[in-house]
């Protein structure tokens, strides 16, 4: 049995009269990867922050490797890392000098900190930034920079803010593969992002928020299957446009959610192999000179826009 590295325990965070984060729990063990995603305002953020323990909680607890994060603190920050969507950072420093300093107050051997500096410069492809000084670095480079610093300590436990934010394609691909290999190595790790693509490539878990609630919660492919969900999205290939595909296509009993682009269509129908091979016949008996036709395997986009929250911050 996996150990269990956090655990939030009906977590509720309040700012006068707002409700911030509603009676959220969950758990995560070695090697588990949840995703939050929400619209702005949904709690992520403040979720992330309460569990680093750097917000006080109304109600409920947070626990990491046992010990509660407010009463036991001392205990549970080591354990820690966290990066913001806004890294508060010591522009007049060096990378080197940030990190070093971050090094000695977590009581780091010296010879250590040298070589998890260079270690996760490397990592993080801020090498040849090393001695450069922060305020001379981009927006994405900062971003990594806060990653760096809260993986510096080696922590169990990684909560990081939107840490995509401002990289480039290429730097999307190298930070999925290390969130991977971290994943890999048994941490736990939280993350937000409004990346949907990028979280079903590495996350175990996700959790879809609204007004400081999971709306969804699950496994990445539970999730975007949709628990008790009937009905599955179809894409079919005409092998020539005709004018009114859509009209012939709307009345057929059944289909839903209808895109028509040219040659391709794109729907909603019973998630029915039986009843698949009868729409298809129907669509052929409409006149549709259909080329191709295929169930479209389910993804965090839809799950999403099926949670029927709006907008992705």
């Amino acid at each position: 049995m996996r150990e269990t590295l956090l655990e939030a325990r009906h977590l509720r965070v309040e700012f006068g009269d707002l409700v911030a984060v509603d009676d959220l729990s969950f758990e995560l063990a070695a090697g588990d990867l949840i995703g939050l995603v929400g619209p702005n305002g949904a709690g992520k953020t403040t979720t992330l922050r309460a569990l680093a323990g750097l917000l006080p909680t109304t109600a409920g607890t947070v626990r990491i490797l046992g010990y509660d994060v407010l009463a036991e603190g001392r205990d549970a920050m080591p354990n820690i890392g966290f990066a913001s969507d806004t890294p508060p950072l010591y522009e007049k420093l060096t990378v080197e000098e940030y990190l070093t300093f971050i090094g000695k107050a977590y009581r780091l051997d010296a010879a250590d900190i040298d070589d998890r500096i260079g270690f996760w410069l490397d990592q993080l492809w801020l090498a040849e930034r090393r001695h450069a000084r922060i305020r001379t670095l981009s927006r994405g480079m900062k971003q990594r920079l806060a990653v760096a610093r809260a993986l510096l300590p080696n922590p169990h436990v990684i909560l990081l803010d939107e840490p995509a934010a401002g990289l480039d394609p290429g730097g999307r691909v190298a930070f999925r593969r290390l969130l991977s290999n971290l994943r890999d190595q048994g941490k736990a790790i939280v993350i937000s992002s409004h990346i949907l693509a990028d979280l079903g490539e590495y996350c175990t878990h996700i959790g879809i928020m609204s007004h400081g609630r999971f709306i969804e919660y699950g496994t990445v492919r539970d999730v975007a299957a949709g628990k008790g969900n009937h009905r599955c999205r179809y894409r079919i290939t005409l092998a020539a446009v005709l004018s009114d595909a859509a009209a012939r296509l709307a009345a057929i009993d059944g289909i839903d959610a209808l895109q028509v682009d040219r040659e391709e269509v794109f729907f909603e129908f019973r998630d029915d192999r039986a009843e698949a091979a009868a729409l298809l016949q129907r669509l052929i008996a409409a006149g549709l000179p259909v080329a191709s036709f295929s169930p479209m395997a389910p993804g965090l986009e839809e799950a999403y826009l099926r949670s029927g929250v709006r907008q992705v911050d």
